[in-house]
């Protein structure tokens, strides 16, 4: 166990800094709809990325390609991100979680209400597409400081024993956020015709973050930094700048967690926004896919927090490593759950996949990375772990896939391999990743939190 300096250290679960009930309820309803309405901003483009940026920013070409186009757009996002994680790591381990969270939700929504404004390539020509690409590295810029903080700060006030169970709370977040964008613009593509949709239509869910990123504002504000924070901040021995730090002396964590990152960060977009292209490619109604998703991904809202708190009883990596291995398993099924149409098989293999496979990557998560790290450097450790995996993983995910797709004459063998190879380096790096429970460590920390006097029992 190292402390911010990097020196070996125990501190007991007892003696973490927690807090009073009432407060950790309020610093996980914070997390939870701060991150809603953050993936909500970044997530809005995923699907309007599908449904009409191919005709109204890349007109010009085969629909296709079209499509290649603007995903290519949603993945420049992602490679905004891991800048992000670097600059509101740093800024969260040296001023404070709230402040670089309160920050990052006001980029990322700015950012998002002003694509709902853009003039269209029938309007501007190719400059609406330069200018849709920038606005969306704003976006992941913003993002690249959001979950990891998130995550954080719930992981900092929960008692040690049921850390588990309540940082995984802030998970809900990232599927909550998909289903609002999602049912908007099934309302909208239902209720209007194509031409008014792609006139207006589209617009309206992005114009609507503003009213987003102002509840989120107003509940953020109203929570108190992390007293893991403030005790780390004044018992700091070091002045290093946190980055540095952490690269000397918690190589093996950063390098081990980015990779265990991979399963996550490429399942979601292969279930969620992959096999959506993939049904249409072989003549299925992506409706059918769609709504299959959505019943799935309200199964991984119950699933979330049930793994976290399995987490807490038999250990992090016992459960990230049997889900990572279960989404293996489901690759080829969910290419042959697809081709046959069928709802009722579709949702099925979905909700293994989402409620099962996905959420029990990403339950983990929240108390996994945090738990790698010390204080001093934990807001940048868990930023470059999930950001920079997220961009290796998650950012080209679709354009590959679609590439693969194409290039195997509408045959998912390729693709199929690609999302193979980024499950097993996961599996791989699990495998070499020490446990950090504490209830599987005898009640003590893998890293180091400050000590500082325990309230009530949450």
């Amino acid at each position: 166990m190292s402390d911010s300096s990097g020196s070996r250290v125990g501190s007991t679960a007892d003696g973490t800094a927690a807090v009073a009930p009432k407060e950790l309820r309020r610093t996980v309803g914070a997390s939870v709809v701060g991150t809603i309405a953050e993936y909500y901003d970044f997530f809005i483009y995923g699907t309007a990325s599908a449904l009409a940026f191919n005709k109204i920013f890349f007109p010009e070409v085969d629909p296709t390609v079209g499509t290649l186009a603007a995903f290519s757009t949603y993945a420049v996002g992602f490679f905004a991100r891991p800048l992000g994680g670097l600059v509101w790591g740093h800024v969260g381990d040296r001023i404070g979680r709230k402040r670089a969270l309160v920050y990052t939700l006001l980029l990322t929504g700015l950012g998002t209400f002003v694509i709902g404004l853009l003039p269209t390539y029938d309007q501007i020509g190719l400059w609406a597409a330069a200018i849709l690409v920038f606005v969306r590295l704003v976006q992941g810029f913003g993002v690249g400081g959001e979950q990891g903080g998130a995550v954080l700060l719930t992981a900092e006030a929960a008692p040690p024993a049921r850390r588990g169970w309540y940082a995984s709370f802030v998970q809900l977040g990232s599927p909550a956020a998909y289903l609002v964008p999602t049912a908007l613009f099934a309302l909208l593509t239902g209720s209007l015709s194509e031409e008014a949709f792609l006139s207006w239509g589209w617009r309206v869910p992005f114009l609507l973050s503003a009213v987003v990123v102002v509840i989120g504002l107003f509940i953020r504000m109203r929570v108190d930094e992390s007293e893991t924070f403030k005790a780390a901040k004044q018992t700091r021995q070091s002045e290093a700048a946190p980055l540095p730090l952490l690269m000397r002396k918690h190589r093996k964590e950063v390098i081990g967690g980015l990779f265990t990152k991979f399963v996550e960060a490429a399942v979601f977009p292969f279930y969620t926004v992959f096999l959506v292209s993939y049904a249409k490619e072989h003549g299925v109604d992506g409706s059918i896919v769609l709504n299959s998703v959505i019943i799935a991904i309200v199964a991984e809202l119950v699933m979330i927090p049930l793994f976290g708190r399995l987490t807490d009883r038999v250990g992090r990596r016992p459960v990230y490593l049997g889900a990572a291995v279960l989404n293996l398993l489901l690759i080829v099924p969910a290419f042959k759950a697809v081709e046959t149409g069928n709802m009722a098989v579709i949702t099925l293999l979905l909700i293994a996949g989402l409620a099962v496979g996905h959420a029990g990557t990403y339950a983990p998560q929240a108390s996994y990375f945090p738990e790698l790290f010390p204080s001093g450097v934990r807001y940048s450790g868990i930023s470059v772990v999930w950001q920079f995996g997220s961009m290796i993983a998650s950012g080209p995910f679709t354009v590959v896939a679609t590439a693969l797709l194409i290039a195997g004459d509408g045959s998912f063998g390729w693709a199929a391999l690609y999302v193979g190879a980024l499950v097993l380096v996961s599996i791989v790096a699990l495998l070499f990743m020490p446990e950090t429970a504490p209830r599987r460590l005898g009640g003590r920390e893998y890293a180091h939190w400050p000590q500082a006097a325990q309230t009530e029992n949450a």
